[in-house]
């Protein structure tokens, strides 16, 4: 099981605002990370579910974008 920093449990689909925190996008030089995602998902790099009328992302598909961005630019 995953958690956040603050020690809660990561969930298997994560809100918007979650998935910008389990990416970390919050605490590094973006100006607009929910476009961010945006971007990632229309590039087909990221993908997520709308459940209702909110779109979520797996965690699992988090995982694998990490895993992809770190075959394509390992440091």
């Amino acid at each position: 099981m995953s958690f956040f920093p603050d020690g809660k449990p990561v969930p298997d689909l994560l809100t918007e605002t979650e998935a910008i925190r389990y990416l970390r996008l919050d605490e590094v030089n973006i100006k607009d990370p929910s476009a961010t995602l945006r971007r990632y998902r229309a590039g087909g790099t990221l993908r997520a579910v709308q459940v209702s009328k909110q779109v979520l992302y797996p965690l699992s598909e988090l995982q694998n974008f990490v895993n992809e961005q770190l075959e394509a630019n390992p440091r």
